[in-house]
């Protein structure tokens, strides 16, 4: 059986951790950034993990990492 590809972006977006969750950024970063209050921008630096449904779709694009 040949080896699967890699999705590139999935895996530039997206990283597992050691428990195999699969964490992501938060959107909204980008600009914009001075209207919001300091809880706010604050919890945009966090990373939040994916949706249960979506992981199952993004771990068959990510197959090795």
């Amino acid at each position: 059986m040949p080896k699967l590809k890699t999705h590139k972006a999935t895996v530039k977006r997206f990283t597992k951790t050691k428990t195999g969750k699969l964490m992501r950024r938060k959107a909204g970063q980008d600009h914009f950034n001075a209207r919001e209050t300091g809880n706010d921008k604050r919890n945009k630096r966090r990373d939040i993990t994916a949706h249960c449904a979506d992981a199952k779709n993004l771990a068959n694009l990510m197959p090795y990492n």
